[in-house]
């Protein structure tokens, strides 16, 4: 059976990294208040930001990264994902922006972080980190003392007890809980998914790709994907070859997820991998960049890829992350410490601390029932697979003239151009529904949409978009794609049991591709999710394939 253009399963029903370019939260967020900065308890203002599906930290990372041309401020990020799997991701990828130095070097960082984040297959060494890393954090999470003075700028106290130990078998899948290759035969997955999404196609899939990296992604704004890149990543899953192809052969467990799927007519859990295959992880850090000269054209054709855009951007964000991660060193080093004054001998002063506050799983419905989150955000960001969530409710936690962005489904090659304009349609409908209205006087945008709280003066002419490498007042980048969360039974992950060695036969397509979120629902109606996870202690039979 052929995959029609516009089906929307080459999204998969979990995301894993961005599919548009990282943003400044800050330039997004409106501007501090003078007046109420001075009623605070704290010198610092603070600036608080709920972020529904920002699966890979791209915003955050970025935002702290150019925390320096802004006046201090101190980050409250509240991040509310649909899987636990999303979590430890993030949690992972923290760690490693604030390594010590020493330990690893830039370049070290920069290539691991590429690696684990977007490639489906690991060199040996980056596997071991990854296993060293899971195995630390494994210890941690149980215990709040210890995780509070190791990871200061990690919060779990939202999370539920039973999503922590849930948490805690992620870690430990990852450490290695489950020895051999079979625990997650990446390639095959990865096959199995491919022969599943492209149907008759499959033979003829490098002319598959090479229509939808030129007929696609490069109509909509990403001209830098080279065609080599693109079709090796749809081939082989690796998106970011930094060595000889044949090192890269360790299935990356942190891209590893549990449903629960119908098979001879009774539900058997399955751990596989149920992520993007159609568009890539290149258009998170490798579209856009401050160093414009990344972007020159010759004789029509970027002479950089995307590959090495991302990696110059990844390399400048995680040196520009130094100050959070050592603040003493930093200190110690004035060339290490942006917003310093320019021909003075005194380092600028430490950056204020931040924390990252992870939201129970299934929260988005009650958060507007504690008086702790009402009115409480400047800005609230949600990603196109999770516009659903966009409701009165969770408008009322953002505070009077706080703003809203909405990721758009530009980069998704699976949808239809009437499709994404449905889609930006209903994003529009379900804003004004929350009780936000459409932020003027910005540069128009195709890959996110900018709101404002209604009922607050327009302040549109206050933040027109401007370039990525100035400061104020606003940058252009978009959001993130998730899935729908999960409800309360839903939230464990697989921890031990020998899994089928590839993926069942779905009953159904992925209901939470962002087809079903372009036509516009029935009132509330909120598309349920087949991804599903399962408790780790609950056996499961596993039948012969």
């Amino acid at each position: 059976m052929t995959t029609p253009a516009g089906s929307g399963t080459g999204f998969g029903s979990v995301s894993w990294w961005g599919l548009s370019p990282a943003v400044d939260l800050q330039a997004e967020s409106p501007p501090v208040d003078p007046d109420s900065q001075a009623e605070t308890e704290h010198e610092t203002p603070e600036l608080n930001v709920l972020l529904l599906g920002s699966v890979d930290g791209r915003h955050l990372l970025r935002t702290l990264a150019r925390a320096a041309l802004w006046p201090r401020r101190r980050f409250h990020f509240y991040v509310l994902e649909n899987n636990l799997e999303a979590v430890a991701r993030h949690i992972l990828i923290f760690s490693l922006a604030l390594e010590d130095p020493e330990k690893m070097g830039l370049q070290e960082r920069s290539e691991t972080f590429l690696e684990v984040w977007g490639n489906a297959l690991l060199r040996p060494p980056v596997a071991a980190f990854v296993r060293a890393q899971a195995c630390r954090l494994a210890h941690l999470v149980p215990e709040p003392d210890r995780l509070a003075e190791q990871l200061p700028w990690l919060s779990l106290g939202a999370l539920k007890f039973r999503e922590r130990d849930a948490l805690e078998a992620v870690f430990r899948f990852w450490a290695g809980g489950e020895k051999g290759p079979e625990a997650f035969p990446m390639s095959r997955l990865w096959d199995s998914r491919l022969r599943q999404y492209l149907g008759s196609r499959y033979d003829a899939r490098h002319g598959v790709s090479d229509w939808d990296l030129h007929m696609k992604l490069h109509d909509r704004g990403a001209r830098v994907i080279h065609t080599r890149e693109f079709r090796r990543w749809r081939d082989t899953g690796v998106a970011f070859e930094l060595r000889d192809s044949s090192a890269y052969h360790v299935p990356n467990r942190t891209l590893a997820s549990g449903r629960l799927l119908s098979h001879r007519g009774e539900r058997v859990a399955a751990r596989g991998y149920w992520g993007d295959i159609a568009t890539g992880p290149f258009v998170a850090f490798g579209i856009e960049a401050d160093d414009e000269t990344l972007l020159r054209t010759s004789n029509g054709q970027p002479v950089k890829t995307a590959c090495e855009i991302t990696e110059h951007n990844v390399a400048e964000l995680f040196r520009d992350m130094a100050a959070w991660g050592h603040p003493r060193a930093a200190e110690g080093d004035p060339e290490q410490v942006q917003g310093g004054a320019e021909g003075s001998s005194e380092p600028a002063p430490a950056p204020e601390p931040f924390t990252v506050h992870f939201l129970s799983l299934d929260s988005a419905h009650t958060l507007h029932h504690k008086s702790c989150y009402m009115g409480q955000f400047q800005l609230l960001y949600v990603a196109c697979g999770m516009v659903h969530l966009l409701s009165a409710e969770l408008g009322a936690c953002v505070a009077p003239g706080g703003r809203l962005i909405v990721e758009l489904a530009q980069f998704l090659v699976d949808l239809r151009q009437e499709q994404l304009q449905a889609f930006s349609s209903r994003v529009g409908e379900l804003a004004q529904a929350a009780g936000f209205a459409p932020q003027l006087g910005g540069k128009p945008s195709d890959t996110f949409a900018r709101f404002y709280k209604a009922g607050d003066s327009a302040p549109g002419h206050e933040d027109p978009a401007v370039e990525s490498g100035t400061p104020p007042p606003e940058v252009l980048a978009p959001p993130l794609e998730a899935t729908d969360p999960p409800s309360e039974d839903r939230t464990q992950s697989l921890e031990s049991g020998n899994p089928p060695s590839e993926p069942l036969k779905l009953t159904s397509e992925s209901q939470a591709s962002l087809l079903e979120a372009s036509v516009p629902p029935t009132g509330s109606q909120a598309p349920k999710s087949e991804n599903q996870t399962v408790p780790p202690e609950t056996k499961y039979p596993i039948p012969d394939i």
